[in-house]
């Protein structure tokens, strides 16, 4: 197989994306005011779903990220509550894409934990997960959530694994245990019985999750890979990387046959990570670099030429991570079919950005809203698990989609047996068998001297104010008698 070699400036051809523009918001509906975080781990820092907006900030001593609600635009709030759970950094958040208010993170602290946000946000900090998750030895950088199942979570750590956490039972499932280096992405097929990833060992994998077994491998010499996507339905997948010319380049790829990519082709000189969005409803390709200000778009067909360029959007700031929203969550009325929100972390602001088809006409636009993925899970974990696929459940965004309100997450709940001697329970303090049982008593004990300390200032602070009230009487004392 020859590898195409192709070049993305326009060529005009019949396309209803191709006058596709990017419609940046009014101030007044951006978001101000945000301590955005500064720390430089390849991730977006921001994940939205049609209620919230949560972000990554930069805070002292442990991990923290704000949640905001959507209508909750402008400047925010310098006391905005927090979700401060985590003892290191957040390195990456995700919502539950079935359960709205349901938003999973994970830290350098080696923890992944799930946290419920109540609705209409946050009113003071949250610091208790509704699950924390131990099974790395060090830390973890990426998490994604199931495409169809409604309890399934994965975690990579940069202990080379990746984990499948079963949140019914709270526990993990399954340990992946193939990569020989820290995996740099995770993305899955439409029904979620394929996973690829990219990695710093240079190779491609298409991985059957359940099984853990290998089923393609690329290992990429003249394309060095940094992320990867499935492009939907049309068994394909495409990756970002660099080139041996230190060029950013894009490939696609069969995912049948990795042995050799079918288009190559080279974007840009520059040196920023390219992140790759996929609209698998439009068949859009969205390319947007860490620390540029355009986002290129391409149309993604499964003849040649393959990648067809549309159109760049253009800004001064440079964007730092993208979070983008469901398209249950987008403006149909306005014929946008996909939203950015661009983190610019020098303003602390975050600007919506809108991808529009322009079209006359008023009525609802067929072509451009198909049937797609709404927030209703195609089955259970324990389903899964047991080796049955399910497309996702499509929905209809003509008539403004109406999600399901019978949903409920529910937690694990353990037990907890205490047996108290002298004031000791006993079964808390069992010496730790494993590693992991070490860090997470680690962990509880910082916490606890933390709060112990805090507890000595107050009551510091407290004795030295009754020392001088005590020297006020004294002194008052003698001029009285």
């Amino acid at each position: 197989m020859t590898v195409t070699k192709m070049s993305w400036r326009p060529t005009y051809r019949s396309s209803k994306f191709r006058n596709v523009y990017g419609k940046v918001a009014n101030r007044e509906h951006c978001y101000d005011g945000i301590p955005i975080t500064k720390n430089v781990h390849d991730n977006h820092f921001c994940a939205v779903n049609s209620k919230f907006l949560a972000v990554v900030t930069e805070s002292a001593g442990g991990g923290s990220f704000i949640v905001i609600p959507l209508s909750q635009c402008g400047r925010l709030d310098s006391h905005q509550p927090k979700v401060c759970g985590h003892q290191g950094n957040v390195l990456n958040i995700k919502w539950n894409p079935f359960f709205e208010n349901i938003i999973a993170s994970c830290s350098e602290d080696t923890s992944v934990r799930v946290w419920e946000i109540p609705e209409g946000g946050l009113r003071r900090n949250m610091t208790e997960a509704v699950l924390e998750l131990y099974g790395h030895s060090r830390r973890v950088g990426l998490i994604e959530w199931h495409p169809t199942s409604s309890s399934i979570l994965f975690s990579a750590g940069y202990d080379y694994k990746i984990l499948i956490w079963n949140l019914e039972i709270g526990e993990p499932v399954k340990m992946i245990d193939c990569h020989t280096d820290v995996i740099l992405s995770m993305t899955f097929n439409t029904d979620g019985s394929l996973l690829a990833t990219s990695c710093k060992d240079k190779k491609l994998r298409v991985i059957e999750p359940r099984s853990g077994a290998v089923i393609q491998q690329a290992s990429c010499k003249n394309h060095r890979i940094n992320r990867v996507v499935f492009l939907g339905n049309m068994k394909r997948l495409l990756t970002t990387g660099v080139s041996r010319w230190n060029t950013r380049q894009i490939a696609l790829w069969d995912q049948e046959d990795l042995s050799m990519p079918i288009v190559e082709e080279d974007i840009d000189g520059l040196s920023g990570l390219l992140f790759p969005f996929y609209d698998a409803d439009t068949h859009m390709l969205y390319l947007a670099g860490k620390g540029d200000g355009n986002i290129r778009y391409f149309e993604v067909t499964t003849e040649k030429p393959f990648l067809q360029y549309l159109m760049e959007f253009r800004s001064p700031a440079p964007q730092k991570g993208l979070g983008v929203m469901p398209k249950h969550g987008l403006d149909v009325a306005a014929c946008e079919v996909f939203r950015f929100y661009k983190l610019v972390t020098l303003k602390g602001l975050i600007e919506p950005i809108s991808m529009i088809v322009p079209r006359r006409s008023d009525t609802y636009q067929e072509d451009i809203y198909p049937m797609t993925p709404g927030t209703e899970p195609a089955m259970t974990a324990s389903e899964w698990l047991s080796g049955i696929d399910r497309d996702p459940v499509l929905v209809s965004l003509k008539d403004g989609y109406q999600r399901p309100n019978q949903l409920v997450f529910k937690a694990p709940v353990k037990e907890k047996k205490s047996v108290v001697v002298n004031g000791i329970d006993l079964l808390e303090n069992v010496p730790p068998r494993t590693e992991n049982e070490l860090l997470r008593m680690f962990f509880r004990q910082q916490d606890e001297l933390r709060r112990l300390k805090e507890e000595l200032t107050t009551k510091d602070v407290r004795i030295r104010q009754l020392e001088l009230e005590l020297n006020n009487l004294k002194n008052v004392s003698p001029n009285n008698v």
